[in-house]
């Protein structure tokens, strides 16, 4: 299918030539001679170009302000060259200003005008895909996205739909690993003013302390040893869009000053630079510790806390909303068969659902997604297996008391829910309460050094004597 270029040119010999020459292009030519029927094309969609080329005067009026009027009803994804006999800096600063590809003077040769139209070209396609991906997004991210029947469900969606509809500056999510923070944050994103703009994500518990400085902030080539070309931080990245900021909580304290100047003013600096930029950006943090206690300790700053925190919004775990899993478990079903080709039904037999209910989920929706997922996969028919539930030597519920036995004993679910870094510290952590904080006991029951141990409390920022 050819691409659509519509001309808008009065004068008809240079308006037959041009017809001419870029339907030999390979063009899709529509030209018109007066703005009144370009609008009429355009509004109307009788055809759609991804390239408009026009003359500035018109006998019914300017190009320009033909140009600010269709960006005014929101006609996205074309790209629009000007040619004129009477050029001005004023005219050519302007078209640039209102988003025009560019402005070129007559006469121009026809193979540069080309080079041109074909450059328009790859930006109007990018673009349009770029609309496509965010209407897409759109779709799937929509506060429907957030499946669930619970009073705690049904009450956090409604929450995101008025917030959504808000300008907030900085919002913080708090909730259990694995219980969709980072689903949420798409939601707000996506369904909110800034959706046609980037939406960029970073775990801070991912990247050593240089590593996040320099990605959030972005740097200068010969900031430090090989930075060999500048880098565009995230906070540029995210220009007029979103910044989502992953386990917050892990973040060091003197970064952490850096972000709440960053902010609060709204201006950064890359590293190895002298020149501070402007950033418009909506921040979304998320954490599964309690910042406030972290406050409390001096583990996090109270001043950027409570500029975060401007909204909060906070996910149950799966244990306090079981009726979820009546809409959960079927839809990560036919997610998974769709990926596998299976057909693995839906309908569960009332001791699969005993099982599912009666389970703790400690790793909570995601844990209950990777469940699903290896249930599908190793269903050797359409029905749902029972025995690939494996949840039984696992967590179950809290209401069910633990064997007396069970005291100095761990259960580590194997099935994704947890990284190696978090068993480690988990395992860390209990053993701790065990000893009643006692490092040196704690590394005889690990048969480790104490040196070891202290070393692994602090990466953890654990709790000892």
């Amino acid at each position: 299918m050819k691409d659509c270029l519509l001309i808008i040119e009065d004068e008809k010999l240079l308006g037959l030539e041009l017809q001419r020459f870029f339907s030999k292009q390979d063009w899709e030519i529509e030209w018109v001679t007066s703005l009144g029927e370009a609008r009429e094309i355009l509004l109307q969609q009788k055809i759609d170009p991804i390239v408009v080329l026009s003359d500035m005067n018109l006998p019914d009026g300017n190009a320009l302000d033909f140009l600010e009027e269709m960006r005014g009803q929101a006609i996205e994804g074309i790209e629009w060259l000007f040619l004129t006999g009477f050029g001005s800096i004023a005219d050519s600063v302007r078209a640039l200003r209102l988003g025009a590809f560019d402005f070129i003077e007559k006469p121009c040769e026809l193979n540069r005008l080309n080079l041109q139209i074909e450059g328009a070209a790859r930006s109007a396609k990018a673009q349009r895909r770029l609309l496509q991906e965010t209407e897409s997004s759109h779709k799937k991210f929509s506060d429907k996205a957030l499946l669930g029947r619970s009073p705690n469900t049904k009450s956090l969606r409604n929450m995101l739909q008025r917030i959504a509809k808000v300008p907030f500056s900085s919002l913080v999510i708090h909730g259990e690993t694995g219980t969709g923070k980072g689903l949420l944050a798409k939601v707000l994103h996506y369904n909110g003013s800034r959706a046609s703009a980037p939406l960029v994500e970073i775990n801070c518990a991912a990247l050593p302390h240089e590593l996040l400085e320099s990605e959030l902030f972005g740097f200068e080539a010969g900031a430090f040893t090989n930075a060999r070309k500048r880098h565009r931080g995230l906070f540029e990245q995210a220009h007029k869009g979103t910044l989502f900021l992953d386990e917050i909580g892990e973040m060091e304290l003197d970064l952490q000053s850096k972000l709440l100047k960053a902010v609060e003013e709204l201006k950064i600096r890359r590293l190895g630079s002298e020149t501070e930029i402007d950033v418009d950006v909506q921040i979304i943090a998320a954490t599964n510790q309690d910042l406030p206690k972290l406050v409390a300790a001096g583990k996090f700053r109270g001043d950027l806390y409570h500029r975060l925190s401007v909204l909060s919004v906070h996910i149950q775990p799966l244990r306090e909303r079981l009726e979820d899993l009546e809409d959960l478990v079927p839809a990560f079903i036919n997610e998974f068969n769709a990926k596998s080709g299976k057909k693995v039904s839906t309908e569960l037999c009332d001791e699969t659902w005993r099982q599912l209910k009666r389970y703790h989920w400690p790793g909570n929706t995601r844990e209950l997604r990777n469940v699903i997922e290896r249930c599908v996969l190793l269903a050797e028919d359409y029905k749902f297996p029972l025995q690939w539930l494996q949840l039984s030597g696992n967590h179950v519920a809290e209401n069910q008391p633990p064997a007396a036995d069970d005291a100095r004993q761990l259960h580590i679910p194997l099935d994704g829910s947890l990284s190696l870094q978090d068993m480690e510290k988990y395992i860390l952590q209990k053993v701790l309460e065990l000893t009643d904080y006692n490092v040196t006991a704690a590394a005889r029951m690990l048969g480790s050094t104490r040196e070891t141990l202290r070393y692994r409390v602090q990466k953890y920022r654990l709790k000892c004597s």
